[in-house]
């Protein structure tokens, strides 16, 4: 789902996946530094999850340590942020907040950070203006909760980052089509193993036979029956380990003109 110019995010943590934009205003925001630290004994966070600390928390504080991937590596310079309030659909992160940026090898610390529930964790997009979090509940409709407990650090699963750069060639954008002999096309991307694309009718009465639909290929002769109407559709590149790698854009619409009636 795209919210204004932000990416509709997602971070693989034992949760749903779900995307949004988040504002960047954060009046009380504050900066981490990344720390260059030896590490500390393992240590388990609230989370439950278990890891190596690469500094402890300042007395009566708690860290937060966790690591960025794309395509399975590393990703250095990376910004992550914890925000102490967070709502995907009314602006996103808002409320005092801390920032840290990921080192060679991907990692994070966000250090001396207060004791709290927290509602959201975000990480940038590369040097986009998107940002991608994790969700959970039914539907992914709420931002994952981070509990920081005092003189511990809280360990997160690592987030897997995903671009917004996978490009479609037809139908384009305001097309009107045909139905028949329809075949949706979009561009190969570096390092795909396959793509699943969905089709997303405007009428919310009427059911899509596309969601979701694996491909090898970069194009797909629809063989199933689509209503007249406009059609959102979608489309992502996923690698061997089945980690995400791009989307299309979420507001590619075209019109089906001659589909089956209602």
């Amino acid at each position: 789902m795209i919210f204004k110019k932000w990416l509709v995010a997602c971070i693989s943590i034992i949760a749903a996946i779900s995307l949004t934009g988040c504002t960047d205003a954060n009046k009380n925001s504050q900066t981490v530094n990344q720390p260059d630290a030896k590490s500390s004994p393992v240590s388990v966070g609230s989370s439950g999850e278990a890891g190596v600390e690469k500094i402890k928390p300042a007395p009566g504080t708690g860290n937060v340590q966790g690591k960025v991937l794309y395509n399975g590596k590393p990703v250095e310079n990376i910004e992550v942020k914890l925000c102490e309030q967070f709502n995907q659909f009314f602006g996103g992160c808002s409320g005092k907040s801390y920032t840290a940026r990921t080192d060679k090898d991907g990692e994070y610390v966000i250090a001396n950070v207060e004791p709290k529930v927290y509602e959201g964790l975000q990480a940038r997009v590369f040097d986009t203006d998107s940002y991608i979090f994790a969700a959970s509940g039914i539907g992914g409709l709420s931002s994952t909760k981070y509990e920081v407990a005092a003189d511990k650090t809280l360990f997160i699963s690592p987030t897997n980052l995903f671009k917004g750069d996978l490009k479609v060639l037809n139908p384009k954008a305001g097309a009107k089509v045909s139905a028949q002999n329809l075949e949706l096309k979009w561009e190969a991307y570096p390092d795909a193993a396959y793509y699943k694309f969905s089709l997303y009718p405007e009428d919310m009465s009427i059911t899509s036979p596309y969601v979701n639909e694996r491909v090898e290929a970069t194009s797909f002769s629809v063989d199933k029956p689509l209503q007249k109407g406009t059609y959102r559709w979608q489309v992502g590149a996923y690698n061997s380990a089945d980690r995400k790698l791009s989307e299309s854009s979420s507001d590619i619409k075209f019109t089906i003109s001659d589909g089956t009636a209602p």
